[in-house]
Order: C-alpha cells, then structure tokens, then sequence
C-alpha cells in the first residue's frame, strides 16, 4: 500500500518540473510557450494544496485533535505560496523576466522549505495516525490531485 509521503512527495516532484519547465521558457524567451508551462505548473500546486487543505489535514486533525499544530502552519504557508504564484503570473503576462525571476525564486525557495517539513515532519506523522485510513485516503488524494 502506498503512503501519503510516497504519494504526496511524488507530487512535489512533479510540480518541480513543471516549474522548471517554466523556468526553460523564460529563459529562452519563449513567452507563450512559458504562459502554457506556467498554467500547467500553477494548476497542478493549486490542486496539490487544495488536496492536503480539504483531504489531508481534516483527516489528521480529526484523529489528532490538532488543528492549532502544523497544519495551521501549512496552511499559513500555502496562502503564501498562492500570492507569489499569482505575483509570478502578473510578471510573467507583463513579459518582465526580471521581476518574474525575484518572484520565481521566493516561490522555489518557499516552496522548498515547505516541501521539506511536508515530507519529513508532516507526512509521517499522517502515515503513523492515519494508517488505518490509509487505504481511502490515498486514493482520495490521488482523486482530488488528478481531476
């Protein structure tokens, strides 16, 4: 069976290409080809967050009794996270490389960091308490990701 941090991890690697995907375009000028990589990029994150704040979190909450713990946390983190990708998207339709990268790099650094407490604190504290659950969460997860 497959755990939450198998599978959500695997989907942090999956928004990072798409990112870099997105970085190349920039890169090479390649504007409207960066608009349709960033559309991608964005869509998949935002169902990546939508997934774990509706799905996951409510899930360990509930059987923790946490909900002022590290879900806060995340959530706080995602908002964040939402304001620089549309901080990102402005700079990118406006054709400024410039502000597009300061934007980009905050996001991939943010997100990095983010990633990192996700997958080693986060996500195996979930498998531990949500191991019974395991079994519908996972597929409910890869349902609210991949629609």
């Amino acid at each position: 069976m497959e755990s939450i941090r198998e599978f959500m991890s695997d989907d942090h690697r999956q928004c990072d290409n798409y990112f870099v995907a997105v970085e190349k375009s920039v890169a090479s000028g390649a504007w409207d080809q960066a608009d349709v990589e960033f559309s991608r990029f964005q869509a998949a994150v935002l169902r990546h967050l939508a997934a774990e704040e509706s799905i996951l979190f409510p899930a360990f909450e509930a059987r923790t009794g946490m909900s002022m713990g590290p879900t806060q946390v995340m959530r706080g983190e995602h908002a964040q996270m939402r304001e620089l990708m549309e901080a990102a998207k402005v700079a990118l339709l406006a054709r400024d490389a410039e502000e597009y990268a300061g934007y980009a790099e905050t996001f991939l650094i943010m997100a990095q960091q983010h990633n990192m407490k996700e997958e080693n604190v986060l996500y195996p504290m979930c498998d531990q308490h949500l191991l019974f659950q395991l079994d519908t969460l996972v597929p409910q997860l890869k349902s609210g990701i991949k629609s």
